[in-house]
């Protein structure tokens, strides 16, 4: 049985699928603070985890603006 082309995400994912997910490289996916599942002797990216990962990501201009506004408070 071949690969069959999806017309939708799949829910669990190799490395390179989850390194392309993310639009990342697979060692730089690897580095990410991303758990894997085991999937019988596969381990896999969940979805939903690296949906998570992405929305935990600052917005250009807001680390800076933290860091800043922790410089003014702190004296």
């Amino acid at each position: 049985m071949g690969k069959m082309d999806l017309s939708f995400q799949p829910r669990l994912m190799s490395a390179p699928e989850a390194a392309a997910y993310l639009a990342t490289s697979q060692t730089v996916l690897r580095s990410l603070p991303i758990p894997r599942k085991v999937q019988g002797a596969r381990r896999v990216y969940d979805r939903l985890d690296l949906d998570a990962y992405a929305a935990s990501l600052a917005y250009e201009g807001e680390v800076d603006e933290v860091q800043a506004w922790d410089k003014r408070i702190s004296g």
